[in-house]
């Protein structure tokens, strides 16, 4: 179609790097996420042991410490015990337990998870604060003597980090996950703790149950009610001299150092991080919940309302009843800019209506090719060319209704077919007085390739499953500009056809119903059009029509504060396009990213299933869509294809579009190159099976050659 006229900017590139990132920094918190819960990288449980610790170091001595020489162990002296609690902070009882020692002047050896570390610096402090000792129990409970070295080296690393963040400490006391006595340390555990041993770390396992505390004794305790219980127990027996930590065990003044302001900066940082990822987490999981819900329930809707609307149109209701067969005359415009491989057949198709009174005018739009030559070679009283020069669509529309002799007109795009039936029947629910335009069903003619396909799909189960949605709700959003019919007295008494916008059929919908207008759908009234046949085309059409929609909903915001018909569909209309098209489209590839996340770390099968369910929704409804508009179902099989490159496409289509509108760019229209591949005597199967038309009826071009 024609170009836009008036200043226009380039569209924003940055942008797209923006979006990258942002994916990026989703990828990395779910990636991290993942490696924290163990399904990435998966360090999960400790494998039985293929051999057993060192004889030298199998002497139930709980503390270890690694030399060249070898390992020397140590133990408790009589009479003291170093109590020790293992694992992750627990909000209730982590509390409780440090109550529970200042009550009996004990000290206490905590090893915390990193991550832990990281998410209840408050409960670091007032551990340290109360005089109590801080050891590592790796970041996120990865076993160590499984791990992958990477892990192995960031489960102690990010600890250390945590440690600085939150309390301003470092600590060489290890104890790793998934042991208790020293003996467990056995299989691939030992390496892992010569390893740690290596960096400077005290290996601090514990005493087995059956050694007596007055003999000397390394507990080992969860932070739950059961180890608040056992400590609770231990701390009454009196054969024991004090309470202490590790260090306090071994007359040592302390296993903490503190940190430097350097590791201090990367702890917050890391802590930041955490919360961050944790918030964004539980937000996806709300979003990807909610979108799942709306997506299903959309696709629920569309059937729900495709059956009311069929019902309806068996009755008689309000809006767009058959009071009287119209036969008034008709006045078609369609303007045109470099369409010479398409304007004769979509004239022609005109041509070929059974409604007998027509009148035609072509508006060439300044074309550069032969456009209006071809139309002038059309020998018919009944066409009229205008030539003007380049002023976009709308000026081509305004300067053919100014030229409109009747009281009806139907606006077409110069690379529509109309089916010989189409006018007729598209022009009947103006008897209503009431309605002001009409919008026809709109088919793909360039079907035959994937795309072609994909888009096929998308205009039966989206457009016109959506079309008889808004017209049973009564917020028709778009008459489109392939094939609607107005009352000329309606279009005047808005103005014409505004340029306001890149989307002028919905701005000049969305414009009649603030008006008083009712706006219907008549889905028999069937017009073929070629669309993309390539992904820059397709990008450009969308692009624009996204954008335009984005600015007509900006135009008419007012309109869902205004009151009667004006206002339901400003509230209904604006509410609906905001939701389903706009925000959705803006959260999927975060979605898809999460599921795909949740695919390869988490729960295939669950991922498979959730998958396969809406698919499953999604292909019912299609299915049903296609039996509505008397499409043949073989072409279900591209649903599922289109599920992984086309959705994405569109989404990236809302996103650039929303990108522009908020710099406040202003996009130019962008030509498409047309084939002439809308006609649908080249589909392999001719629609006296898809569309209800008598086969001797359907090709305009079979009908012309044979008068």
């Amino acid at each position: 179609m024609s170009r836009h006229s008036g200043a226009v900017l380039r569209p924003p590139r940055g942008h797209w790097l923006v979006l990258l990132l942002a994916l990026l920094v989703v990828a990395v918190a779910l990636l991290f996420e993942g490696w924290t819960t163990h399904q990435v990288d998966a360090a999960r449980t400790k494998p039985p042991c293929t051999r057993p610790i060192p004889r030298e170091a199998d002497d139930g001595k709980p503390l270890l410490r690694f030399g060249p020489k070898g390992v020397a162990s140590a133990a408790m002296p009589p009479g003291t015990v170093a109590l020790t609690f293992d694992g992750g902070f627990d909000p209730v009882w982590t509390p409780r337990l440090l109550d529970l020692l200042r009550r009996h002047h004990a000290r206490a050896t905590f090893f915390v998870y990193g991550k832990d570390a990281a998410q209840h610096p408050d409960l670091m402090r007032r551990i340290l604060r109360e005089g109590h000792e801080i050891g590592s129990y790796t970041y996120s409970g990865g076993d160590l003597g499984v791990a992958s070295p990477l892990r192995a080296r960031l489960e102690l690393s990010l600890t250390q980090s945590a440690f600085a963040g939150a309390a301003g400490i470092n600590s060489t006391l290890l104890r790793l996950p998934h042991t208790t006595a020293a003996d467990t340390l056995c299989g691939a555990e030992w390496p892992a703790a010569k390893r740690a041993a290596a960096q400077g770390y005290l290996v601090v396992a514990s005493d087995h149950k059956d050694r007596k505390p007055w003999q000397g004794l390394v507990t080992q305790h969860s932070q739950t009610d059961l180890g608040y219980h056992e400590a609770q127990d231990l701390l009454r027996d009196r054969s024991v001299k004090r309470f202490t930590t590790v260090s306090g065990g071994l007359q040592r003044l302390s296993f903490l150092d503190e940190a430097t302001a350097t590791q201090k900066i990367k702890g917050e940082g890391l802590i930041w991080s955490q919360r961050l990822g944790h918030a964004f987490l539980t937000v996806m999981v709300w979003t990807l919940t909610l979108t799942g819900v709306l997506g299903v329930l959309r696709m629920l809707l569309f059937a729900v309302f495709a059956r009311l609307h069929v019902r309806r149109l068996r009755r008689y209701r309000p809006g767009a009843p058959r009071l009287r067969e119209v036969r008034d005359p008709v006045t078609v415009l369609v303007p045109a800019y470099n369409e010479e491989a398409g304007i004769a057949s979509t004239v022609y198709s005109l041509l070929a209506s059974t409604h007998p009174h027509l009148q035609i005018i072509v508006i060439d739009d300044g074309s550069t090719d032969a456009t209006a030559d071809i139309a002038e070679d059309i020998d018919d009283p009944r066409v009229t060319v205008i030539r003007q020069p380049n002023g976009g669509k709308p000026s081509a529309l305004n300067t053919g209704l100014a030229h409109a002799r009747h009281d009806i007109v139907v606006m077409v795009d110069a690379d529509t077919i109309f089916e010989p039936a189409a006018l007729a029947r598209l022009i009947q629910p103006l008897a209503h007085p009431a309605v002001g335009a009409v919008s026809g069903n709109t088919k793909v003619g360039n079907r035959r390739r994937l795309l072609g396909k994909w888009q096929h799909l998308e205009y039966v189960l989206g457009f016109n499953l959506d079309r008889r949605m808004f017209e049973v709700l009564e917020c028709m959003p778009t008459v489109p500009g392939a094939i609607g019919a107005f009352r000329r007295d309606a279009l005047m008494g808005v103005g014409g056809v505004s340029d306001a916008t890149l989307a002028e059929d919905t701005d000049l919908t969305m414009a009649l119903w603030r008006a008083g207008w009712r706006v219907v759908y008549e889905e028999s009234a069937v017009a073929w059009t070629e669309v993309p046949g390539t992904v820059r085309q397709l990008w450009r059409q969308r692009y624009r029509w996204c954008y335009g929609t984005l600015q007509a909903m900006w135009k008419h915001r007012h309109s869902v504060t205004e009151v009667g018909p004006a206002g339901r569909f400003g509230r209904r209309v604006l509410l609906y396009i905001t939701l389903f098209q706009i925000v959705l489209p803006l959260c999927a590839p975060v979605v898809d990213l999460f599921a795909l996340f949740g695919a390869l770390f988490r729960d295939p099968l669950e991922a498979g299933l959730v998958w396969f369910g809406f698919l499953s929704v999604q292909l019912v409804t299609a299915a049903y869509a296609l039996k509505l508009d008397r499409e043949r179902l073989r072409v279900l099989w591209v649903l599922p294809l289109q599920q992984f490159v086309y959705r994405q496409l569109m989404y990236l289509v809302v996103i650039h579009s929303v990108t522009t509108a908020l710099l406040g760019t202003r996009l130019k229209w962008h030509s498409m190159k047309r084939t002439g591949t809308a006609d649908p005597y080249l589909l392999e199967a001719p629609s006296a099976e898809t569309s209800g038309v008598p086969p001797e009826e359907l090709s305009p071009r079979r009908t012309l050659s044979s008068q």
